[in-house]
């Protein structure tokens, strides 16, 4: 019988850094949606009708949804006010994770990425949670780095 030995424990989650190139901003809850996904296209050659090939089609990039609790920082809401006054200000953003000692363990890399939708916290005047803002990030291309 094998025994399979582990070099090392798996990160954390909430151990994470944002770097979107010159806005600085900390203190995010939450950031999630990266990856990628492979269109499939089944292609069924002439006469063989029990037989589908399956090819790679287009590539692409899910939505990065960040969350943070609202501060007097306006960078990244002004960076989406931007983009509803019609200039579009593409941005390298670097999620990059650390460790327990906080540093840098693996990084990834969004490509053109532009905010395409905020949204402002949610009020009750029950509650004692802090204020929470979201902004969707579409980028072009994420890969690790």
């Amino acid at each position: 019988m094998a025994f399979i030995t582990r070099t090392s424990n798996p990160y954390k989650n909430f151990r994470f850094w944002l770097i979107i190139d010159s806005i600085t901003q900390g203190g995010f809850s939450e950031c999630s949606g990266f990856g990628s996904n492979v269109e499939v296209i089944e292609y069924r050659e002439g006469g063989d009708i029990a037989s589908v090939i399956k090819l790679p089609g287009k590539v692409s990039y899910p939505d990065i949804t960040l969350k943070w609790g609202i501060t007097d920082s306006r960078e990244l809401y002004d960076w989406h006010l931007k983009v509803v006054n019609g200039i579009i200000e593409r941005k390298t953003v670097n999620i990059v994770l650390l460790d327990d000692t906080g540093e840098e363990k693996v990084r990834w890399r969004c490509s053109n990425a532009w905010p395409s939708k905020w949204d402002g916290p949610d009020f009750n005047a029950k509650g004692n949670e802090v204020a929470i803002e979201t902004l969707t990030i579409t980028c072009e291309k994420v890969e690790r780095v």
